[in-house]
């Protein structure tokens, strides 16, 4: 396999906007700012310290112009993805189960099905997020799986509802990774964990919101000749069509082509981004198989993408079973309490999903919070297995979703920020994702029938993997402060010598310039 020569129209026309472009920045921030802009030129020395600084008033006044215009949309779509996908929870309390004479592991077998295909494609739909353009393919997948949870509707049996699944962790699998990586297209390094969670949050959000949701839906006689559970999947899959639709329209694929941005803020955008990048002399480079393995194989990325894999046992889990322990709890509260019941430990989780990763922006931190935030899920568990009282068990819920569900945006802020080029930061996310999606496929044989109502078996899992973070995190932060202080002794000049710019670039991460960035 060699590198490929020809590039996605995206880059076509990326690459015709950095040499055009940039006749702005010199007034503006000098010329040392034009310079490092334009395509062929980097923005930092070879030490990876920035040749330009920025107007932080004019920085700040862009940022939030792009908070306004990218996060909500991305948001929006991500809180439908993850209803789509974690809907069927809410439908086994309404009869999804009894409906489709499913028995013993049956649904067990159904949740795994969909982590087969999601897993599978995670990181080929990432790839191909970055070659069709995120503006396109992010409203493309969010479609197709809107249309894959009315189809669930219609299902009769297992094999039907099985194939469903497997059909919707496709077109899901490129959602978390793309949108992350869309991201990372318009923020810093240091900004990027805290708008991360602000799309990350619909994740506890729509566990809050699905369970208003299906609650409401079961409130109605009927939706057309649709009973039931039958009704969440097809009307939360028609608002998922809906919002899709009205995404190709506004997503907006990358900063060169936002019509919303002056010409001088698209510069700005640009070269901001691209100040960051040790060695780096363009911001979307092309598809290169050395870049693409520094991603997948940063240590860095390997080791954070193992903490989101334990990670996801525990929030995917929630996701799946949070009405089932609720209904352990309460057995004798009525369908639609149980699914209320479901909501307020979500907002909890909702709070801190957003709190440490806007801490992680005002301190350029990411590692630190893993440590924080691993022993607020341990507490829970523990809890969970020493008491048997429903008040008891209840509030553990809160603890749990406190902890685990901010380690979606820190995680794939954390491989963003160590690796160097687009692609390498495309195959670290990519990868960060799927690793999470294996612990929510273990997750989905977590809470067995057996093992009910106190679920030793699951809280006691649950318990050794957030442990087992916390130990990881700490051993983590330590090895990246070891190896850059070994990182300083070395000659970068020697290193370099003799090396063409394509030799350079593709070091990545592996560059004697580059420090981690925990």
């Amino acid at each position: 396999m060699t590198s490929i020569e020809h590039r996605s129209s995206d880059e076509d026309r990326e690459v015709s906007h950095e040499k055009d472009s940039f006749q702005h920045l010199e007034g503006i921030h000098g010329g040392n700012t034009h310079k490092a802009a334009e395509r062929g030129h980097a923005a930092t020395d070879q030490y990876g310290n920035p040749i330009v600084h920025f107007d932080k008033a004019a920085e700040a006044r862009l940022r939030l112009k792009i908070d306004l215009y990218i996060v909500p949309t991305v948001s929006l779509l991500y809180l439908f993805c993850f209803i789509d996908r974690a809907n069927i929870g809410n439908a086994k309390l309404a009869g999804f189960e009894t409906d489709l004479k499913l028995k013993g592991y049956d649904y067990n077998k159904v949740l795994s099905i969909f982590y087969i295909s999601y897993i599978i494609f995670e990181i080929p739909s990432n790839m191909a997020c970055k070659w069709i353009g995120p503006g396109y393919f992010i409203p493309a997948i969010s479609l197709m799986f809107g249309i894959c949870s009315v189809c669930t509707a219609f299902v009769h049996n297992i094999h039907q509802a099985s194939a469903v699944r497997f059909l919707l962790g496709i077109f899901e699998a490129g959602m978390m990774p793309g949108i992350a990586y869309y991201l990372s297209r318009w923020y810093r390094r240091s900004e990027l964990a805290f708008r991360l969670s602000l799309y990350i949050v619909m994740a506890p959000l729509a566990g809050a919101f699905g369970g208003l949701l299906a609650s409401g839906i079961l409130k109605l006689d009927h939706f057309g000749s649709l009973h039931k559970w039958r009704m969440i999947f097809a009307i939360e899959g028609i608002i998922t069509i809906g919002i899709s639709l009205i995404a190709f329209l506004t997503l907006t694929d990358r900063p060169a082509t936002a019509k919303w941005l002056t010409q001088e803020e698209k510069d700005l955008a640009i070269a901001r981004v691209k100040s960051e990048r040790v060695g780096a002399t363009e911001v979307l480079d092309r598809f290169d198989r050395a870049k693409t393995f520094r991603g997948i194989f940063s240590p860095v990325t390997l080791a954070t993408a193992f903490i989101f894999l334990l990670n996801n046992v525990t929030v995917q889990g929630l996701a799946f079973f949070a009405p089932t322990i609720v209904k352990t709890i309460y057995p004798k509260n009525s369908v639609v309490s149980q699914q209320l019941h479901t909501v307020p430990p979500y907002i909890v989780g909702a709070f801190f999903t957003v709190l440490f990763p806007f801490l992680s922006w005002r301190f350029d931190r990411r590692n630190i919070f893993f440590i924080i935030s691993a022993p607020l899920t341990m507490i829970g568990y523990i809890m969970f297995l020493a008491s048997t009282q429903p008040m008891v068990r209840y509030g553990a819920t809160f603890i749990i979703a406190s902890g685990a569900y901010s380690f979606g945006a820190l995680c794939n802020a954390q491989v963003s920020a160590n690796v160097v080029s687009d692609t390498a930061r495309s195959a670290a996310i990519g990868t960060n994702v799927m690793m999470g999606n294996i612990g929510g496929l273990i997750s989905t044989w977590s809470f067995l029938p057996f093992d009910a109502p106190n679920y030793h078996i699951g809280n006691g899992l649950n318990l050794g993997t957030s442990s087992t973070i916390f130990l990881l995190s700490i051993i983590l932060l330590f090895w990246m402060k070891m190896n850059n202080k070994a990182r300083e002794k070395r000659n970068v000049d020697s290193e370099l010598s003799g090396l063409n710019q394509k030799e350079v670039q593709d070091l990545d991460w592996r560059h004697p310039g580059f420090r981690w960035k925990p």
